[in-house]
């Protein structure tokens, strides 16, 4: 039952009210022919799921552990209300560090909500109340209503949790803005980010020839927390911590600055670009769109171009010979900056590719769209990309592997090589809401992973008719969860030597016959619902599901299974040979016993005639002693030792004289005071007690003294 009630919410959750009510407020739209982009309007807090609905512009939430509980109301919500609320279409959420406000982000603006107090029995918003006012600020409002043609392209909150929340906002003017919310209308910093060496003689058309060029930002994120890097440590102390910020520019450039809250916020000059390598003759592709530092050791850059295609670059310090040499950097100097060596690339699928027939050819669409990648709350190793044609997963298995070649010494690099060309990332179709490229968009409106691990590895995907899709996660990315202390052997403890043959077991040899290199997502009907893909398309997904069914699912199960019957049939064989050993065994192990039980039969009788023979020597040696005229040493001890004992006995008999005298003399006085005391004497119970006491005392004496003499006699038998 516990386990059923666990998953309760998996099965109420996408029939609950809240979609329901988005369902209706959806219908009542005026549907537009304009492109739509992916959105992300949840996000959870806990065991809290929040939506957003854009038409209402409030926030509608409900906890997903109440929904598990029996006899609770699984239909219940609480209504977030805005005090001002936003005035432009939200497409995504941003919750704080602090993990207290929500960022309203939209490509005309952003606004903060202040999410309100907890208390009550269930710690619910304000005791559970329905509807609930939260304060809301418009940060940035007056920069964009007087910049009509300045747009967002994308915003974040600062990655520090102990200082004061600051939102960071890219606007299409090429410049990063820092806001506190303390004074949301002005910038704390201001940082430029255009490629040209004159910031102020930029003008639009300028910006124009910019942006045809490539040399516009389009993303940027922050990188793990760091101590003060070379060229700042002189300027700064050893507990200011800085926070690298990755800038990415359409044409795939990276650059890099380091930000800082020790004493307010600081910002450095930015440095770049970074040299990627291996060196590329289109520098990587163009149509950059996203960029993502996953938070591991050493950090990784996740690029991601419009066409579909992922970088995975590795953030390592570059030589200083190919420093001076190959970076070209806005200020002049001398700074080192790190380098990005591109690990693998990915090619996302991001329409599917219909099979065609014999004779025709492989059509070829140019299907673009903005990626935007998202980071796994439950595992370091792992990110997701949502777009316009649906979700991916990638799975990142290679970074333990590289982290541990990093740590490793020089001898073992040559293995390097032999990881790029095994080991590959894992990538995952989850949702296809675009099968073809003459479908219709359906871009989805939101996505998360549920962080709280009581109620499982899960992610969440609303699609744009406000259905909710619940899919576990693919548990073979997660890190392995640490060995016990009892699994690790000892230095004297045995193991099989086959063990020693082979790096990897038999189990993750058979996971990786069945690593599947493409998925059939589940493609989600788009559009709607008067129209329906042609039968020639219809019949073309089929066969395409079709022919990854055959080639990653019924092939490879045949594959494994044959590998398993070859590891039973060697292991029957071996168990076969080790069953023969052990018969051998056992009838050496009898014959041993026999052995053993005529070689404890010879020792008995050995022992038995080896006492008889001590026994005769004894004798022989005390006759041969008591034929010699002088005495023996221990001869003389004991003479000494007997007339010792014989002058106590005369002690002891004197005072046993003595004893008897004093007795008789007593006797002759207890008698002769005898009628006297019978008639003038009368003694109470105490006197009484004492005398019995002092007799029976004199008594024992006596008996003991009597007690020795008697042992003497016995033993000198006199």
């Amino acid at each position: 039952m516990a386990a059923i009630s666990a998953e309760q919410w998996l099965n109420d959750l996408p029939n609950h009210v809240i979609f329901k009510k988005l369902r209706e407020t959806l219908d009542s739209e005026v549907s537009s022919n304009e492109r739509e982009v992916v959105k992300n309007l949840t996000f959870c807090l806990g065991g809290d799921l929040f939506v957003w609905d854009d038409a209402e512009r409030v926030f509608y939430t409900t906890n997903l552990r109440q929904l598990n509980s029996e006899g609770r109301d699984s239909g219940k919500y609480q209504t977030l209300l805005c005090i001002s609320p936003p005035r432009f279409a939200v497409c995504q959420l941003l919750l704080s560090p602090t993990q207290q406000h929500v960022a309203l982000v939209g490509q005309r603006g952003v606004s903060v909500l202040e999410l309100p107090q907890r208390w009550g029995k269930r710690s619910e918003f304000e005791g559970g109340r329905s509807d609930i006012s939260c304060k809301t600020t418009p940060v940035a409002e007056r920069f964009f209503t007087s910049s009509p043609s300045v747009s967002l392209r994308q915003a974040a909150w600062y990655p520090s949790e102990t200082d004061e929340p600051h939102l960071v906002l890219l606007t299409s003017d090429n410049t990063i803005r820092f806001y506190g919310l303390k004074s949301p209308q002005t910038p704390a910093r201001l940082l430029s980010v255009s490629q040209s060496e004159d910031d102020s003689s930029v003008r639009p058309p300028t910006r124009s020839y910019a942006a045809s060029l490539g040399e516009i930002a389009v993303a940027f994120d922050f990188g793990p927390v760091s101590s003060a890097p070379r060229q700042l440590a002189a300027q700064s102390s050893k507990e200011q911590l800085f926070y690298p910020l990755y800038i990415l520019y359409e044409n795939g450039e990276t650059y890099l600055t380091y930000t800082s809250q020790h004493n307010g916020l600081s910002l450095s000059k930015p440095v770049g670009p970074l040299p990627m390598y291996p060196a590329a003759e289109d520098n990587y592709g163009y149509d950059a769109c996203a960029i993502l530092c996953l938070p591991c050791v050493p950090s990784i850059l996740v690029i991601a171009t419009e066409t579909g295609t992922l970088y995975h670059c590795v953030v390592l310090e570059s030589e200083e010979e190919e420093e001076t040499g190959a970076v070209e950097k806005w200020i002049r100097g001398t700074e080192a900056v790190p380098a990005l060596y591109v690990f693998e690339c990915v090619e996302l699928e991001l329409t599917l590719k219909v099979a065609t027939g014999e004779d025709e050819e492989p059509q070829e669409f140019d299907f673009t769209c903005p990626i935007r990648l998202h980071r796994d709350a439950l595992c370091q190793h792992r990110y997701h990309c949502t777009h316009e044609a649906g979700v991916h997963s990638v799975g990142l298995i290679w970074v333990n592997k590289l982290q541990k070649f990093l740590r490793s010494d020089e001898e073992d690099k040559d293995s390097l090589q032999e990881l790029a060309t095994e080991k590959r990332c894992i990538v995952e179709h989850i949702l296809c809401t675009r099968p073809l490229v003459t479908s219709q968009s359906a871009p989805v409106r939101g996505f998360l992973i549920v962080s709280d691990l009581s109620l499982g590895a899960t992610m969440i995907c609303i699609t744009s008719t406000y259905e909710c899709i619940l899919l576990p996660l693919l548990s073979s990315i997660r890190p392995p969860s640490p060995p016990l202390l009892c699994s690790h052997p000892g230095a004297g403890s045995a193991s099989s030597p086959l063990r020693g043959l082979a790096d990897d077991s038999f189990e993750q040899h058979i996971r990786n016959i069945l690593a599947r290199s493409s998925t059939n997502p589940l493609v989600l009907k788009a559009g709607d619902k008067d129209t329906s893909p042609p039968p020639p398309e219809c019949l073309q997904l089929l066969s395409r599901a079709t022919q990854v069914f055959r080639e990653e699912y019924i092939l490879k199960q045949d594959m494994a299974r044959e590998e398993m019957q070859r590891r039973v049939k060697l292991l029957t064989g071996q168990k076969n040979k080790q069953l023969e050993e052990m018969a051998l065994c056992r009838e050496e192990r009898k014959s041993l016993r026999e052995a053993a039980e005529r070689l404890a039969d010879k020792y008995e009788d050995a022992k038995y005639r080896q006492e008889t023979i001590m026994r005769r020597v004894k004798k022989v040696l005390g006759s041969l002693q008591s034929q010699l005229p002088i005495l023996s040493n221990s001869e003389k001890d004991m003479k000494k030792e007997l007339q010792t004992i014989s002058d106590q006995l005369k002690h002891l008999d004197n005072c046993i004289k003595q004893v008897n005298m004093k007795m008789d003399y007593q006797k002759t006085q207890v008698d002769k005071d005898a009628p006297a005391a019978r008639t003038t004497v009368s003694l109470n119970a105490q006197q009484k007690k004492v005398v019995q006491d002092v007799l029976k005392e004199q008594g024992q004496q006596i008996g003991d003294m009597m007690k020795q003499i008697k042992d003497i006699k016995n033993h000198f038998s006199f």
